[in-house]
């Protein structure tokens, strides 16, 4: 009775030592990570494809690397221009571990890898901020311009972590802030830049509207000089058409002699305004001699 139950212990442990064994000589690989299996503080190989896999019980050990694009948002640094202004620069970079084994080597974890990028990136920075000057970097262009810097520090940034089994795609800087004592400097002079770009608009358009106004002004005299010399020969030719109708209507001595007629009452109907309606005509008037009846004309003269 003694020995079954010693047997059933040792079979108890046979079975429980089985099954640590197996677990231990398991591990499972994530679809966003890297697991290197290490033998002796050694990498001696490393596994991406996601599932479960063997390695040797109580000898070999995982680590674990992210597989996926990592975020780094690097803190803020201080860096001169080529006109020796002072910038702050805020960016940011995205990286990924590439060679798990060479990461493993030089590096071994992420946060001594976000510490390499940032020394890596302020260098980048430096070097490339002392290329340019202030205005280079502030100014109203189109901010497609500053793709080419942006492809500069990522090129530079990338080439160096090769070396650590890092791979950086993109380096983006967030903003760039200006020392308190040289703000005002900066925005007086996009002001004034600003002011010139208007004063610049400003005569343009005075000039634009002087010719305007002054090719205004030459087709209105040219348009009134015209129809003033028109309207000078449709009057002349009135006044001729109207001489040749008045000589004709009056071309014989009894008509000349009604139209004075006419004349003269017109002129006595003129006089006869307000109250007094008393007219002295002599007698010896053609006027008087048209009123008494006694008035020949001239045509009648020769005839008697």
């Amino acid at each position: 009775m003694k020995k079954k139950y010693i047997g059933f212990i040792f079979l108890l442990f046979v079975l429980i030592l089985g099954a640590v064994t197996l677990f231990s000589s398991l591990y499972t690989v994530k679809p966003n990570e890297y697991v290197s299996v290490s033998r002796f503080s050694k990498i001696v190989h490393t596994e991406d494809e996601a599932g479960l896999h063997f390695k040797i019980p109580f000898v070999d050990e995982t680590i674990t690397f992210p597989k996926t694009t990592i975020l780094y948002d690097i803190p803020p640094s201080e860096v001169f221009t080529k006109d020796k202004k002072n910038m702050t620069v805020d960016c940011y970079l995205l990286w990924e571990i590439k060679d798990p084994l060479t990461f493993y080597q030089t590096l071994g974890t992420t946060g001594a890898a976000e510490d390499r990028l940032n020394v890596i990136t302020y260098n980048a920075l430096k070097k490339l901020m002392g290329t340019l000057t202030q205005d280079d970097i502030i100014n109203t262009n189109d901010g497609a311009e500053r793709n080419e810097i942006y492809e500069g520090i990522t090129s530079e940034v990338s080439d160096v972590a090769k070396q650590y089994g890092i791979e950086v795609s993109d380096v983006k800087i967030k903003r760039f802030d200006l020392p308190t004592e040289n703000e005002n400097a900066v925005y007086e002079r996009m002001i004034s830049e600003r002011n010139q770009m208007a004063q610049e608009y400003i005569a343009k358009g005075d000039l634009a509207a002087s010719l305007i106004r002054n090719e205004t002004d030459k087709t209105v005299n040219t348009t009134v000089s015209n129809a003033e010399a028109e309207a000078a020969a449709i009057e002349a030719e009135g006044e001729q058409e109207y001489m040749r109708l008045l000589a004709e209507a009056f071309n014989t001595q009894d008509k000349r002699d009604f139209y004075e007629f006419t004349l003269a009452l017109d002129a006595i109907k003129a006089t006869l305004t307000g109250d007094n309606k008393t007219v002295v005509i002599p007698a010896n008037s053609k006027l008087g001699q048209i009123l008494l009846g006694n008035y020949k004309s001239d045509s009648q003269t020769e005839s008697n």
